[in-house]
């Protein structure tokens, strides 16, 4: 494997628990958006995968990875008459304000990287505004150097548009760069753009989904810097 010189990372589930982060938050986006009523409440969180009794995704919702866009186009066919464009505007602008519930040991993990002389990225499914608004939120925006969302120019993930603008960005070449995610999305992504793939169990996806597809699963980022430095 060539020497690892630039991290990509995830957002949502890789950065900042998922389950504990967007259980609580969808319940009232999903009481919102079905306004009281009962039957829609249930319809919503069927669509999206969501168990009300427990507030928690399923592990094969379609919300996990997703962007915006396609959770938006999944909803609106149980809301009739609600405009996606508008129904997006009102996710985006819920999202923003959501408390990010952190990874262990984030910034140590992020001071290490960079001790390390890493060049730092985040690639993630979600709007650009609204993770920019998370990552500043927990005082680590200035952190990376490149930061993308669905909506910046390069697409979202399994497609490799952001990854590959992230290595040009930082002036690496593709293989000198690993990408890290909880998903299989974020794995697809970094075999088509020729990136180690590291995923991570903070998001909803287990150890016997993401193995096969990356080139190592850690428990969370937490070991990272270790298996970095382990690679020379």
């Amino acid at each position: 494997m060539t020497r690892i010189k630039g991290i990509l990372f995830d957002k949502d589930g890789t950065l900042f628990d998922f389950q504990a982060t967007w259980g609580a938050w969808s319940r009232g986006m999903i009481e919102a958006e079905s306004g009281g009523d009962p039957a829609l409440r249930d319809r919503i969180a069927e669509v999206l995968g969501y168990d009300l009794a427990t507030s928690r995704f399923h592990p094969d919702s379609i919300v996990i990875a997703s962007t915006t866009e396609t959770v938006a186009e999944h909803l609106t066919a149980v809301l009739p008459g609600v405009d996606k464009e508008a129904l997006m505007a009102r996710m985006n602008d819920r999202a923003a304000d959501a408390p990010q519930v952190e990874v262990a040991g984030l910034r140590e993990v992020l001071d290490r990287l960079a001790g390390m002389g890493l060049s730092l990225g985040v690639a993630t499914n979600d709007t650009e505004g609204p993770a920019r608004s998370h990552l500043r939120a927990a005082g680590i925006e200035e952190r990376f150097g490149f930061i993308a969302g669905f909506d910046s120019g390069w697409g979202g993930k399994p497609a490799a548009g952001q990854l590959l603008a992230f290595a040009d960005a930082v002036g690496l070449e593709p293989a000198a760069c690993v990408m890290v995610g909880d998903s299989l999305h974020d794995l697809a992504a970094a075999r088509t753009a020729g990136m180690a793939g590291v995923g991570v169990l903070t998001g909803v996806a287990g150890r016997e989904a993401l193995e096969p597809a990356g080139t190592v699963v850690l428990e969370s980022i937490a070991e990272l810097p270790d298996w970095v430095a382990e690679r020379g």
